[in-house]
């Protein structure tokens, strides 16, 4: 299997890469620094910014998996950040989106990643990938990345809009910017602490890629989050215990927004998110639990991998 890929270098594109070429498949990355070989890599440039992509060089790929863009809880929300949040998944996703169209031979399935931010504020709603899209910038801008793959779609292109939640891994996402506040004892509920925060293992968000390029009944948008959902008190606590401190210091919704200003929304935002789609098509969790997940993550040794 050839895979072209895109954000290759984030917490879940590393992992998928590394899976890819373990198990001997072909990967293109494709890269705004200089292209060049390396083993069964293959670098292609690529610049967004000046709608710059030649996808004929990459040959007949059997995938592309778009993972690219500014990470959206790098820092305050500036309205610089939120236009170059925005601009780097919309004008992107678009760019991507209209070069498969125009191959010659069109790969198969073309995977985009998107986000629960998707289905914004929406208390103790249940989320399938029916649901509706929300309210505010997270939930306008995922739309907005969505519907850029249009010129895949309406060329035949099999489009999978991967909702991932909130990433869970040792070595980025959310899970080191909080590791150092929890084993100084200063962990606990954000806000009321009832707010549903989806998550997903990382290792995890990985499979899902690959389950979804391989299943060609998939396609549309799929919640890429554990099969059970956490209470942001609950997350707490299980990440608490997993590093052997207390989880009851609690930070007031107010204090979270003089903190880290706009995006607080993201922190004290409700999203019961279900993998219907996942689960439908049989898809199995390494980290189907939070405890589980969190031992992995504090407890197994450093070098323990999750195949």
């Amino acid at each position: 299997m050839h895979v072209v890929v895109t954000g290759s270098s984030g917490l879940v594109g590393s992992i998928l890469v590394d899976g890819l070429t373990r198990d001997r498949h072909r990967v293109t990355i494709l890269t705004r620094g200089e292209s060049k070989p390396a083993g069964q890599i293959n670098q292609v440039r690529w610049d967004p910014g000046a709608d710059s992509l030649d996808l004929s060089v990459v040959g007949n790929p059997d995938a592309i998996v778009h993972l690219g863009g500014v990470g959206i809880a790098a820092r305050r929300w500036s309205p610089q950040h939120k236009a170059a949040i925005r601009n780097s998944r919309v004008r992107g996703t678009r760019l991507i989106s209209k070069a498969a169209a125009a191959m010659p031979v069109k790969p198969p399935v073309l995977i985009v990643a998107s986000a629960m931010g998707y289905y914004g504020d929406r208390g103790e709603e249940t989320l399938t990938e029916e649901s509706e899209p929300g309210e505010g910038f997270l939930a306008e801008t995922a739309v907005e990345w969505e519907r850029a793959a249009d010129p895949a779609r309406d060329a035949g292109i099999r489009v999978v809009h991967a909702r991932f939640g909130n990433i869970l891994g040792r070595d980025g996402g959310m899970v080191p910017r909080l590791k150092w506040i929890y084993r100084s004892g200063l962990g606990g509920p954000i806000g009321s602490g009832r707010q549903w925060w989806p998550w997903i293992a990382v290792e995890d968000a990985a499979r899902a890629i690959r389950f979804a390029i391989e299943n060609e009944q998939i396609s549309g948008p799929v919640n890429v989050v554990a099969p059970e959902p956490s209470r942001q008190k609950q997350f707490a606590k299980e990440m608490a215990r997993a590093l052997r401190r207390p989880a009851f210091m609690p930070l007031p919704a107010w204090a979270a927004r003089l903190v880290v200003g706009e995006l607080s929304v993201e922190l004290l935002s409700s999203q019961r998110m279900v993998p219907e789609v996942l689960q439908n098509h049989g898809f199995t969790w390494l980290g189907p639990d939070l405890q589980t997940v969190f031992h992995h993550i504090f407890r197994a040794p450093a070098e323990s991998e999750w195949r």
